[in-house]
């Protein structure tokens, strides 16, 4: 069962009074169960697709075209009211910087009552309780003594384990994991991504995993969706994409890896950079970058089935039969 649906969603953000799209007709499903990561590099859209789904756009942004559905149910068009019965309750969401993330007058455990009080209709005595229960579920030690602490008395891995148990508190349908660890050392990481696979597992929530990083990708998504420039340019199970991806610009990701095969010394970097969005190009946005470039690619490639790759799919004139794959010159 399909815990998100996103189809053909597009957000735009007026700049200098004209409307420039910042999502490109995105689309994609989320299973019970299931982590699906989204990955690029920065300015890519990953975030303002996040927001795009949560309803948590700037003045300037908003969705233009198509819809998000959780649990088959249209919440894009929903009113601000109505959002703010979502967010935390069915959608919860890990924020990449968890400083900012919590208030810093207010102490971490009515922080995560908050939630609680507000959907549950908890006492606030059977909040404390129910938020004690969740720091000791994401593992903070002496939970019951660190409920009046405050965020600054914690470190950048505790303080991320309470923004996690903030997120989980109402038994949300889908759980939004921004960058999670992008703050925080390699043994917390491994520690905050192994604790959001089990959380996931055990609510049989979704996760939309958000990163730049291909590492966590292998070790902790079911399947992958490469983002550049607002649009979605393929998607595949994670061992479909590591062993034989279809997207010039998932190729070029893959090798700049490094490898323990590979000589430091030759690993590979993409040339340029991500157009800004007053600078997108029309058709496909990796153009301007790309060995394989031919003229065709000035128009909007159509999403591609894989022959013999069930669910692998690429927008990319390459794999359009019948095309022209001279490069340009």
């Amino acid at each position: 069962m399909s815990v998100l649906e996103v189809d053909d969603l597009r957000t735009s953000l007026l700049i200098g009074g004209v409307e420039r799209h910042a999502v490109r007709e995105i689309s994609f499903a989320i299973e019970e169960g299931e982590t699906l990561a989204i990955v690029g590099e920065s300015g890519c859209g990953k975030s303002m697709l996040a927001m795009s789904i949560m309803g948590l756009l700037p003045a300037v942004a908003s969705v233009t075209k198509g819809h998000v559905r959780l649990d088959s149910v249209a919440i894009e068009a929903d009113p601000e009211r109505a959002m703010e019965r979502i967010r935390g309750a069915r959608i919860g969401m890990v924020f990449q910087e968890p400083m900012t993330a919590l208030n810093p007058v207010l102490t971490v455990g009515e922080q995560i009552a908050e939630p609680l009080r507000d959907h549950l209709k908890l006492s606030r005595r059977e909040a404390r309780k129910a938020a004690v229960a969740l720091m000791e579920k994401v593992r903070i030690p002496s939970a019951a003594s660190r409920y009046d602490s405050y965020p600054h008395e914690f470190s950048g891995g505790m303080r991320q384990r309470v923004v996690i148990a903030l997120a989980i508190a109402c038994g949300p349908r889908l759980l939004i994991a921004d960058e999670p660890t992008t703050a925080l050392d390699v043994t917390v990481q491994r520690q905050i991504l192994d604790l959001l696979d089990q959380l996931r597992t055990e609510g049989r929530m979704g996760m939309l995993l958000i990163t730049h990083n291909l590492g966590i990708v292998a070790g902790h998504a079911d399947r992958v969706a490469v983002m550049y420039g607002g649009d979605l340019v393929e998607t595949a199970t994670v061992r479909a994409l590591f062993s034989d991806a279809a997207h010039p610009y998932s190729r070029a990701l893959l090798a700049s890896l490094p490898r323990v095969d590979r000589d430091l010394s030759e690993l590979a970097s993409i040339p340029g950079r991500v157009p800004t969005l007053a600078n997108m190009p029309d058709g496909c946005r990796f153009i301007d970058r790309c060995p394989h470039a031919m003229e065709r690619c000035q128009a909007m490639p159509p999403p591609v089935e894989l022959s013999g790759a069930r669910g692998h799919i690429v927008r990319c004139w390459l794999h359009v039969a019948g095309s022209n794959h001279a490069a340009r010159g």
